[in-house]
């Protein structure tokens, strides 16, 4: 049987400041990418969503960023070596105490906003990242963007890599995701959605924006959880994959029923 990691970014709210339905998606996907404080995320909150994912079953990561609160971790940045891998350090340990904490462990670290779209394809601070993650525990799976020279990298440096696709965002011709400051970089229609991932699981293919198809082959398809329509999205995509035969499985090895 065909098996796909569905994952999403939770954990995201901050105090009074509600980000995205974490207890429903927790109830969808089979991994959850984890706010760690750096660009969102409080201590209490991150907490409660990591008690509820370990109740759940559900696979956690460390959702690492740039130090950006007030940007959500989505502004362009360049930190020197030392700073990106101690910041990248801290906020992956930091996680595993609460995830201790809340009876689960940390299993992979996927970075997040403008870091993770970064290190596709800079090599130096995707060098900094693959350190620090060998650093403070080498074998955590490292989840980056499917086609991207950073899998390679990290590969070649010893990690093991799982390559994400992602459901609601529309692609460019180069494989790259098209930026969020141009229309249509979000998709939010749950059929059209569903569809063209259906297809990416099958057809190891995803239309770009421009109509064309490329090549693309993942492991695991990530709904952001921030997005209007998330829970919807999420729950489309289960269903479409259940009724086609196609089994919801974390690529970490916990499965969420």
């Amino acid at each position: 049987m065909t098996s796909i990691d569905l994952n999403s970014d939770l954990g995201e709210s901050f105090g009074p400041w509600r980000m995205g339905d974490d207890a429903a998606m927790l109830q969808i996907v089979t991994s959850a990418n984890i706010a760690c404080g750096f660009h969102a995320g409080d201590p209490a909150g991150i907490l409660s969503v990591l008690r509820e994912a370990a109740n759940r079953g559900v696979a956690v990561g460390a959702h690492v960023g740039y130090r950006d609160l007030a940007g959500f971790g989505r502004r362009n940045m360049d930190p020197s070596s030392d700073e990106l891998v101690g910041d990248t350090i801290y906020q992956i340990g930091a996680l595993q105490g609460l995830a201790r904490a809340a009876g689960t462990s940390v299993r992979y670290v996927k970075p997040h906003g403008a870091l993770y779209n970064t290190i596709a394809n800079d090599a130096r601070q995707a060098a900094d990242v693959i350190a620090a993650i060998k650093a403070i525990n080498p074998d955590l799976v490292f989840l980056a963007l499917a086609g991207a020279p950073v899998v390679k990298q990290a590969r070649d440096a010893g990690l093991t890599v799982v390559s994400e696709a992602f459901a609601d965002r529309a692609y460019n011709a180069d494989g790259s995701l098209v930026s969020r400051r141009l229309p249509g970089s979000v998709i939010h229609d749950p059929g059209i959605i569903a569809e063209r991932m259906l297809k990416m699981v099958r057809e190891k293919r995803v239309t770009t924006i421009d109509g064309i198809d490329i090549p693309l082959e993942a492991e695991s398809i990530c709904v952001h959880g921030d997005t209007p329509a998330a829970v919807g999205i999420a729950h489309t995509l289960r269903e479409t994959f259940e009724k086609r035969g196609i089994e919801l499985k974390s690529f970490a090895g916990v499965s969420n029923g």
